[in-house]
């Protein structure tokens, strides 16, 4: 690249920096006053110009700065070569907040306020998907002669709890039997796998077990399934009224973009896009495909263990944000919570 393209990118750059800070047009004179550029006003101006022909950069009225286009703030982020990293403080703090969670619900609440906190942006994390994970453990508890209470534990974190009718009461043999044959049906199996075993031991099962087989086997399948309700957890919604007007601008009002998150569809769409860890994606406008999100970015990751993703991360705001920053925290958060999961 030659020596006038980086100079205009630096030019791009620093008009991104300003207008994220300000949030108001941003003209040569005052990229010369506060940026070491090396080139006088008119080179600055010329540089604009040519960066407003090619479209990275607009006018909105005819004796204001300039501010970024979609296209600006991609080549803005296509092209940051390095995203600082947290201080050890920082990554200290935030694996010590996300190990203190009692429970998957607790640790995905924490990740959101965190991401919330870190990003003052809308905060987004997908339920580890089930399908994905492994079955670590099965165990059977008898609360009654006819009543039993199945606990799966997952790889991911993940724990489901479900109550067995029986049709006659299970002595501890049945139960020591029952353990043995589910355990090794689903142990250590991916969800899908799990499933079909269960379904297929109630045909092999001794006939003193096939009731409770039969009963136990109808729990644990659609114990196995991904459930609609839970998929998402958000945080820092009211984050997003500090930026009204950008929304107001592109996508008609906040109210389409709060309604969006709502329907939560399209945000999973976005998150279950590419979820390659330690790869941050970035859809910018129009990018995210949705009318109502035009006006909003959304900065997203996977997180798992090695050789495992349960899930999706992120942070949903204006195309005005702190790129660099939101890259790093979302990356962060991540990482960390996916080692707090992994190792439960």
């Amino acid at each position: 690249m030659s020596s006038t393209e980086d100079r205009r990118f630096e030019v791009l750059r620093a008009i991104v920096a300003d207008y994220v800070e300000t949030h108001e047009p941003v003209g040569s004179k005052a990229l010369v006053d506060r940026h070491h550029l090396g080139v006088s006003s008119a080179t600055v101006r010329n540089d604009m110009a040519v960066l407003e022909a090619e479209g990275y950069i607009t006018q909105q009225h005819t004796s204001s700065g300039r501010i970024p286009t979609e296209k600006g703030y991609r080549q803005f982020v296509d092209r940051i070569a390095q995203i600082k990293p947290l201080s050890s403080a920082e990554r200290r703090a935030i694996l010590q907040f996300l190990e203190t969670g009692v429970d998957l619900d607790d640790v995905l609440q924490r990740s959101v306020r965190l991401l919330a906190q870190l990003t003052r942006q809308v905060a987004i994390i997908q339920y580890p998907v089930i399908s994905s994970a492994r079955v670590r453990h099965l165990e059977v508890v008898a609360l009654a002669p006819t009543r039993l209470l199945l606990v799966v534990i997952l790889d991911s974190g993940r724990v489901e709890q479900r109550l067995v009718e029986l049709g006659e009461p299970a002595s501890d043999e049945d139960l020591s039997r029952l353990r043995e044959l589910f355990g090794a049906a689903v142990q250590g199996k991916l969800i899908p796998d799990a499933s079909m075993g269960v379904a297929d031991l109630a045909p092999l099962a001794p006939r003193d077990l096939r009731d409770a087989v039969i009963r136990i086997s109808t729990v644990l399948v659609e114990t196995l399934v991904e459930r609609a309700d839970d998929r998402l957890v958000l945080g820092g919604t009211a984050n997003l009224t500090r930026n009204a007007a950008d929304f107001d601008a592109v996508s008609g009002s906040l109210r389409s973009v709060l309604e969006t998150l709502e329907e939560q569809v399209v945000v999973l769409k976005l998150l279950t896009a590419r979820q390659q860890p330690g790869t941050v994606s970035v859809a910018i406008g129009s990018e995210t495909q949705d009318e109502n999100l035009r006006g909003a970015s959304v900065v997203s990751t996977g997180y798992g263990a090695p050789g495992a993703i349960f899930g999706g991360v992120g942070v949903l705001g204006p195309t005005r944000m702190d790129y660099p920053g939101t890259i790093a925290s979302v990356a962060a958060v991540a990482r960390y919570v996916g080692e707090v999961l992994g190792e439960r």
